[in-house]
């Protein structure tokens, strides 16, 4: 059998993120936002798509509860990405934005539709090998990969 790091928790060393459009908690384009911005944090990255049942009925509903009970902790990052692997017309930047005044979420969004060097398949999606959403990736103040699957 192949040894599969990133199904080992804590030995799965976080890949940077390579997402170009990000909006910042009040809806506004921002700069790309890194993991690396974010040293010594434990990062919760929720990923999800416009059309998915699944993360509005029950993604969203966890992250909002997870933000709600860590809002005063400020070791901890929320960051919510997009990741697109079909259905590019509907899982658009705009629908996004959309989802994040939806939800009234005051955290950061970005967009990750991939590019030509990926077929227009999320990065994040590939880097972290999840397979589909709702998905969750928690990483530790270390930088590596404690959780990272559907919920």
């Amino acid at each position: 059998m192949e040894d599969k790091p990133w199904e080992k928790p804590g030995l799965f060393k976080a890949k940077e993120l390579e997402i170009s459009q990000w909006i910042d908690a009040e809806t506004k384009h921002t700069d790309p936002i890194y993991l690396s911005d974010y040293p010594n944090k434990f990062k919760v990255i929720f990923c999800f798509q416009y059309w998915c049942k699944g993360c509005h009925t029950k993604g969203f509903p966890t992250l909002i509860k997870m933000i709600q009970e860590k809002q005063h902790n400020n070791d901890i990052v929320f960051l919510a990405i997009q990741t697109v692997f079909e259905g590019h017309k509907e899982n658009s930047f705009e629908n996004m934005v959309a989802i994040q005044k939806e939800y009234g979420l005051k955290i950061p969004f970005g967009h990750d539709a991939g590019d030509a060097s990926t077929n227009n398949i999320s990065k994040t999606m590939l880097n972290y090998r999840t397979e589909g959403t709702p998905w969750f990736i928690l990483i530790n103040e270390k930088n590596r990969v404690v959780f990272s699957d559907f919920i």
